[in-house]
């Protein structure tokens, strides 16, 4: 089923793989402003020969058309950085802005698609089919996805396949589960409004952060009292600015947290459930609320045959032994708007090791990935699309 040339081409380009992903680690670029990173995978492109056309105003897309007929397979890669300062000191490709870095692996991401478009353009020939390549700009704000969308990265495409480096799996292992693997992803801001006054005289008052703090005691009993066992919810609050002053009783409070799960129906029932709640509570302490509640990602759903397809592959490419089953996550992940009218599947590639100091979460100043797990997404990417468009 897979393509020996493809696992020679790939170990072949090992080194300029990595070389490519520490030059992206060290020039993080945030959403929308992937400039630099842009022009260099461009560049690449250019060197490779493969046809490409940019979007607005970053991220590429690219087309390898094989040598016969058949379907179109879409390959993503997202490649924006965080607002997050590196806090390695032991790597000599350390972030070269500070406040920036790639603390997700999206670095990887590109570097490892890219390798992976060189093995497939050498084939191309043998392709049934054809290979669309989509370095795609801010994931990490889940708006890449669909400002692609809208500039027709999804026209003529069958299935689509996605990637993401996970430092929580060991090194070695690759994980692409049937069903639920990324959340939903939901923003909510709560304004409360009372009415402040002296901190010595409250019966003049309706303090904001009484409102505030029973609405956040109180909104978790959604999930556990509205939202079946069976189906996972996370309600945070990950923020409260209320109050100005020690004697002074806060006329405004303003709340803001994110709402994760794997369903829809779930998913409205809970919006639903914050507005009463906030209603609710301020009616009781005489105040008013407003929320604001903002649709991030699709939960990111793993269909049967694409999912099963890339286990295939992984235990004909990488062995028995990388096959893993991570569990579903409960992070966002804007790949699911690809999947939303199409199949697919989204697999995860591991890149923790204890020795090499590879385990620390995404997000954080001290993630990094060890590289060894690179060449398996490069040629997971490579032989995925080479099974799907040979397949009968």
């Amino acid at each position: 089923m897979i393509n020996q040339s493809i696992k020679t081409l790939i170990k072949q380009n090992i080194d300029e793989m990595i070389a490519f992903r520490r030059d992206l680690h060290r020039h993080p670029e945030l959403p929308w402003e992937e400039f630099r990173t842009t022009d260099k995978i461009a560049a690449e492109l250019d060197k490779i020969g493969i046809p490409y056309r940019r979007t607005e105003p970053t991220g590429i897309i690219a087309d390898i058309n094989g040598g016969k007929p058949g379907k179109r397979i879409l390959l993503r890669a997202d490649i924006d950085a965080l607002p997050v300062q590196e806090l390695n000191q032991h790597i000599d490709y350390k972030s070269t802005i500070d406040g920036k870095m790639h603390a997700c692996g999206h670095d990887t991401h590109a570097s490892m698609l890219l390798t992976a478009a060189k093995a497939l353009w050498a084939i191309r020939d043998q392709l049934k089919g054809n290979v669309r390549l989509v370095f795609q700009p801010a994931e990490e704000i889940a708006q890449g996805a669909k400002g692609m969308i809208k500039q027709g990265v999804l026209e003529g495409v069958d299935s689509a396949f996605g990637m993401h480096i996970w430092s929580q799996m060991p090194v070695g292992k690759v994980s692409c589960v049937v069903g639920s693997s990324f959340a939903s992803a939901d923003l909510l801001t709560v304004r409360f409004k009372g009415k402040g006054g002296h901190g010595s005289m409250p019966h003049d008052t309706v303090d904001a952060v009484m409102v505030a703090s029973a609405f956040v005691m109180n909104v978790q009993s959604i999930v556990s009292r509205e939202v079946s066992p069976l189906d996972p919810a996370v309600v945070t609050i990950g923020r409260m600015d209320v109050g100005t002053r020690f004697n002074v009783i806060a006329e405004n409070a303003v709340l803001e947290g994110t709402v994760r799960c794997f369903n829809i129906a779930v998913r409205d029932k809970i919006e639903e459930a914050i507005r009463r709640y906030a209603n609710q509570v301020a009616a009781m302490y005489r105040a008013t609320a407003e929320v604001e509640y903002i649709y991030g990602t699709l939960p990111v759903i793993n269909d049967n045959e694409s999912a099963l397809l890339a286990q295939k592959v992984i235990v004909e490419s990488f062995g028995e032994d990388a096959l893993y089953f991570e569990h579903p996550t409960t992070g966002g992940e804007d790949f699911s708007y690809y999947t939303e009218n199409i199949p697919g599947a989204f697999a995860l590639v591991g890149s923790g090791n204890p020795q090499k100091d590879t385990k620390w979460p995404h997000h954080h100043g001290c993630f990094n990935v060890d590289e060894d797990g690179m060449a398996l997404g490069a040629e997971f990417y490579a032989q995925y699309a080479w099974v799907y468009l040979n397949q009968n």
